[in-house]
C-alpha cells in the first residue's frame, strides 16, 4: 500500500472518497489519500526534515522516537514534534509498544502545475 499525497481542488477529495469507497466494496486495497489545497500548504505540513524523517524510519522499521532522533541526528523535541504531526496526518502509526513506524512502501507526491500557487 502507498500514500499519495496531491495538491487539488477544494471539494474534490469526495470524489476520491468515493472513489476509494467504491474499490473497498470491491475487494481492493486502497491507497491512502492526503489532500491539500495548495502546494503551500503541503510543503507547511510536509517539510523537508518530515520527509527526511519518514525516509529514515521507513528504513529502520518500527523504532522508539529517542532512537530515530539519534538515527537521524535531530534534536529530541524536534523530532518529537515532527512525528506527532505525522501521526495527525497519517503518515506514521504508533505500534502498541510505543514504536512508531511508516505503514507504507511508497510515499508519492502529485502536484499539477495548475494548483502549483
Amino acid at each position: 500500500m502507498k500514500a499519495i499525497i496531491e495538491v487539488s481542488r477544494k471539494g474534490s477529495v469526495f470524489n476520491a472518497v468515493r472513489e476509494q469507497i467504491a474499490a473497498a466494496k470491491r475487494g481492493h486495497a486502497t491507497d491512502y489519500r492526503l489532500s491539500f489545497e495548495s502546494a503551500r500548504t503541503l510543503f507547511a505540513e510536509v517539510t523537508p526534515a518530515r520527509l527526511d524523517l519518514l525516509n529514515t524510519l521507513h528504513a529502520m522499521g518500527p523504532v522508539s522516537i529517542y532512537a530515530l532522533a539519534k538515527t537521524s541526528g535531530r534534536n529530541y523535541s524536534n523530532v518529537h514534534a515532527d512525528i506527532g504531526r505525522l501521526i495527525d496526518l497519517g503518515l506514521v502509526e504508533r505500534a502498541s509498544d510505543e514504536a512508531v513506524f511508516v505503514p507504507f512502501e511508497a510515499i508519492e507526491i502529485r502536484m499539477a502545475l495548475a494548483h502549483a500557487a
